[in-house]
């Protein structure tokens, strides 16, 4: 693949006061995209604070796209219901990424992202040396929908190590 930067692994944590779509509750999975690429975890039935736990690696190219997430009820015999959706620009996580890290110890905080009307964070969001890698820890509100939250970690796996994953 040309202009492959590396991969970014989202551990998709749980969602906290999802809306309901259905009477005894909704069926919630995530749906994760960045470019062409589209990635879902599992489904959890009856709940509205799902925990996920689930691990997403998607492909980071150049020009760097945002991370998009929705959330779905699953339903039998009708098409998904939007339980909301959000989107997070990784640019600040990159620009962590292309930074000289030798000699900064683990878990130092090299930045912090802002909550702001340009993006979906509910709190700060710090970007941190973690064993040797760059990390996220992300709590996105969603939009369109009456509430709800998603919690992600984001890892960022170098190429050259991708064949340890």
């Amino acid at each position: 693949m040309e202009n492959v930067l590396g991969l970014l692994r989202v551990r998709v944590l749980r969602g906290v006061n999802l809306a309901s779509r259905d009477a005894g509750g909704s069926d919630a999975y995530v749906v994760l995209r960045m470019g062409d690429q589209k990635l879902k975890t599992s489904v959890k039935k009856n709940c509205l604070n799902p925990e996920w736990n689930e691990d997403l690696t998607l492909c980071v190219t150049d020009p760097i796209q945002p991370l998009k997430l929705e959330v779905y009820d699953k339903d039998t015999f009708t098409p998904d219901d939007i339980m909301g959706d959000a989107e997070l620009d990784i640019q600040p996580f990159m620009d962590a990424v292309k930074m000289d890290l030798a000699g900064i110890p683990n878990v130092t905080i090299i930045t912090t992202v802002r909550p702001s009307r340009q993006n979906c964070l509910v709190d700060d969001s710090h970007i941190s040396r973690k064993d040797g890698s760059v990390a996220q820890d992300v709590v996105l509100r969603l939009r369109n929908v009456e509430s709800g939250e998603v919690e992600l970690q984001l890892l960022w796996v170098n190429i050259s190590r991708a064949q340890d994953i």
